[in-house]
């Protein structure tokens, strides 16, 4: 047995099976250890569904990369991996769900994965025992289906060992040791006592560059030995599978085919055939989630037992969808673990604060993943970077207020909301209020109603004062939601008059001492600011991409306030760490500080935001204090409202006038008192984000995770003048080397009145799909939707004609020049 290697992957299920293939494919010596035998985990009672598309567009390359890939595996191993492409039909039962898969569907385009929709006679027509009458529709991916979840792995573990893969079965993972350049793992041989699985004495050390652990539900024993916080928490799942019904096994001897995966979302269940009967899997409402401690050392290729009570529901929903089922018996069930994440997607990524250590945990869909993580797994650690933008799936989206609490609560609700109604202003209930900033209660007596953004409580929108507690969960939609009138008025207040919105979730960083300004100049892309002033900018991969943006405040000459995006607080801040680790010998001493919980953020933006400020602030010249000269634009200022200290920005996120109000958190409710008096008399409003979503799209404001991300450079994104190409900076090359693949641009839609887009949708030119929406919404100003995307760069001219593919149909939309709203930026810089 080989005790040194490239890399080391702990954890023999599919995942790691898969990581280790594509490790080995990519020429890394290899290795691969397992506590008990290859597939003893989640893999070997998983169903092998392969739902090959989701709502997630790095989950569904990693879905469609899967489904691709095993079906080359016989050929190369030889080894049958039991994929039967049956298809995978997503039945409706309410108009409501079809809006749901009409939304799918032009995302799935997006991706390039086929789809039909198929009405109810056509599902009778072709598969008569699936009873349609109640059915408004489908969705049908005919070439998806089911695997074998054992076949495959054993055809990837196969097709490891042809590339020089090391697989070693009993030996467990019991401690890491990274020594600055390498890690040293000890490993103990397992053995049978008594039908357990126990430690020996035998224990050796394997030295690996880079360590990937896939430890499925094992997770939190690894979080412990790594010294990090890893919400991957298992949750009991049921399945059934009945003997035989007569009438399928006819309709089979007919020589009819085999019938797709049934998805009937709406009865929170899935049916596939098995050998003449019916396999049925559920998602039901208060499954518990287990071993949030850890696994027990008497737990093996276990189950848990049987809790018929909680899926009788779903059962009976099976019997009116496969009437012929109704005599079959019960042959087998099985209820086992499989490990859940707040929000559903997988942890695939970088190890929060550590070197070379990769995370590939919390699969709840492990099998149809296992093969695109370990294609994309292997890009991130061979080439630095994947081929798509894997920073919605990265573990440090989840920072360290994170509790086994929470995440034992929110993958309860991931696990019970598979199926709901997955509307695109979806917010769900568990775990919260949580993380809340003190003007909290006020705004929500105001009628505030609230999104999630990394555990923060931020308004979306303010609806009436009297709305019952369910208001916003009803007011979700496919289309223009009942929210959808207060956020108009929201946005129309700014541009019209004033609003306050509610920015606190910001990430906050200061970065000083006598080698900052020598590391952020290298570290970002723009000029640097004078001091008192502000920049925008970006931090960019080393394959030249955007990893994040910054508005950079230059307090002193080596002392800078950094404001990055709330719902990416330990992403940015692990990055800029080991940034600085790497750099601080050769730029001097540079310190860095969270200060995201210190600061509260007003955004005061509007017309007559000036008029507002000037009755509250403190100064020998209030008349003057806010003024162009005084207090230009792109400008940061100490200034005093009332008693509150504040730092204030005159920067707008809206594109209006405006000022950001970073004040002490312990001051916020009487910060939020002296606005809102002031305010009155100047009309101003309450504003949430989806209104500001809207008022940043009509200025062509990219975002970061939706326009900005690690798949285009700056360049792409279309935004030169943030780029100072006359200094060196981190990524510089490879940007250049990348050139202009795709641009960002706007486009203003003619789309249906009832109905925005939500920027997940496919962009054609003609008969060709050419682009995707990255963001979408209302334009205020325009009257008519709008939408921002990437497009290739000789179509992201103004004036070009395209159509977006928004409910199943194609809409005119048009190229606009940027910032369509005040091009010339004369409100931003009103005087006063």
């Amino acid at each position: 047995m080989k005790t040194q290697v490239k890399a080391l992957v702990v954890g023999g299920g599919a995942v790691g099976t898969s990581i280790a293939y594509h490790l080995g494919k990519r020429g890394w010596d290899t290795m691969l250890i397992e506590r008990d035998e290859l597939t003893s985990g989640s893999t070997w009672h998983a169903a092998g569904l392969l739902p090959l598309f989701n709502m997630s567009y790095a989950t569904t390359h990693i879905h469609k990369y899967s489904v691709d890939f095993y079906k080359s595996l016989e050929e190369e191993t030889g080894l049958n991996a039991g994929f039967a492409v049956v298809g995978n039909l997503r039945m409706a039962q309410t108009e409501e769900r079809m809006d749901e898969y009409r939304l799918y569907a032009s995302t799935a385009e997006t991706c390039g994965v086929p789809y039909v929709f198929m009405s109810p006679d056509e599902i009778k027509a072709k598969w008569p025992l699936i009873r349609t009458e109640d059915l408004k529709g489908a969705l049908y991916h005919n070439t998806d289906g089911y695997i074998n979840p054992a076949d495959v792995t054993m055809a990837m573990a196969k097709g490891a060992r042809q590339l020089g893969v090391s697989i070693e079965r009993k030996w467990q993972a019991d401690g890491f040791h990274w020594t600055g350049s390498h890690w040293e793992v000890t490993c103990t041989k397992m053995i049978e006592k008594g039908g357990n699985l126990v430690p020996s004495e035998e224990q050796i050390v394997i030295t690996a560059e880079h360590v990937v652990t896939a430890s499925g539900n094992h997770a939190q024993r690894t979080a412990k030995m790594l010294g990090i916080k890893i919400p991957a928490i298992p949750v009991e799942h049921q399945f059934v599978v009945l003997e035989q019904d007569p009438a399928l096994v006819a309709y089979r001897a007919e020589g009819n085919p085999e019938h797709p995966v049934i998805r009937d979302a709406d009865a929170q269940s899935y049916v596939r055939e098995e050998r003449g009967g019916w396999i049925l899997g559920v998602y039901e409402k208060e499954a518990p989630a287990r071993f949030e401690h850890g696994v027990p050392d008497s737990f093996r290729a276990d189950l848990f037992p049987l809790a018929l009570e909680r899926i009788e529901e779903q059962y009976m929903a099976m019997i009116h969808r496969v009437p012929s089922c109704e005599e079959s018996g019960l042959k087998d069930d099985f209820n086992g673990p499989i490990c859940y994440t707040p929000d559903g997607n997988p942890l695939v990524g970088p190890a929060p604060g550590l070197r070379n250590m990769w995370l590939a945990e919390g699969f709840s869909f492990g099998i149809t993943a296992a093969g695109g993580t370990g294609y994309y797994m292997a890009q991130m650690m061979v080439d630095a970077e994947a081929e798509i933008d894997m920073a919605s799936l990265d573990p440090k989206r989840y920072g360290n207020w994170m509790t086994t609490e929470f995440a034992m609560r929110k993958n309860e609700e991931c696990y019970d909301h598979v199926y709901v109604l997955h509307h695109p202003d979806e917010e769900r209930p568990a775990a919260r209020p949580l993380r809340t900033a003190p003007a909290y209660d006020r705004q929500k007596a105001r009628g505030a109603q609230f999104g999630w953004v990394n555990g923060w409580e931020r308004p979306n929108y303010f609806g009436p004062l009297d709305a019952p507690e369910d208001f916003d969960e009803k007011s979700r939609s496919f289309r223009r939601g009942a929210w959808w009138k207060y956020a108009v008025e929201e946005a129309r207040a700014i541009r019209e008059g004033v609003g306050l919105v509610d920015a606190t979730a910001f990430t906050k960083h200061i970065v000083k001492g006598p080698g900052a300004t020598a590391f952020l100049d290298w570290f970002t892309c723009n000029k640097l600011p004078r001091v008192g002033r502000i920049n925008l900018t970006y931090a960019l991969t080393a394959h030249g991409t955007t990893r994040t943006e910054y508005t950079i405040v230059r307090l002193s000459e080596q002392e800078y306030y950094l404001v990055s995006a709330g719902a990416w607080s330990a992403y940015d801040q692990d990055y800029l760490k080991k940034a600085i680790e790497d750099k601080e010998a050769e730029f001097g001493r540079i310190e860095l500080q969270d200060v995201t919980t210190q600061w509260g953020v007003f955004a005061l933006a509007g017309p007559k935001a000036r008029d507002v400020l000037r009755d509250v602030i403190n100064d020998p010249d209030p008349a003057t204090a806010l003024s162009n000269k005084r207090f230009p634009w792109l400008s940061a200022r100490q200034i005093e409202l009332g008693m509150c200290p504040v730092n204030a920005i005159r920067v707008a996120y809206t594109g209006e006038l405006g000022w950001e109000l970073h004040h002490p958190m312990e001051m916020q409710n009487y910060l939020f008192d002296l606005l809102e008096k002031a305010g009155a008399k100047h009309g101003m409003k309450l504003v949430g984000a989806r209104a500001q979503n809207w008022l940043r799209q009509e200025k062509s404001y990219r975002a970061f995770g939706t326009e900005l991300g690690r798949d285009a450079t700056p360049l792409e994104a279309d935004l030169p003048r943030f780029v100072d190409l006359s200094k060196e900076f981190h990524g510089k090359a490879a940007m250049e080397a990348l050139g202009v693949r795709v641009k960002c641009c706007t486009v203003l839609i003619d789309g249906p009145e009832d109905a925005d887009p939500w920027g997940r949708e496919a962009l054609y030119h003609g008969e060709t799909r050419v682009g995707r929406l990255t963001s979408g919404g209302y334009s205020v100003h325009f009257e008519k939707s709008i939408g921002m995307g990437y497009l290739p760069p000789e179509l992201a001219v103004p004036g070009t004609k395209l159509q977006v593919k928004m409910l199943n149909s194609l809409w005119d939309c048009e190229v606009v020049q940027d910032s369509p709203y005040d091009p010339s930026n004369a409100t931003i810089r009103m005087d006063g």
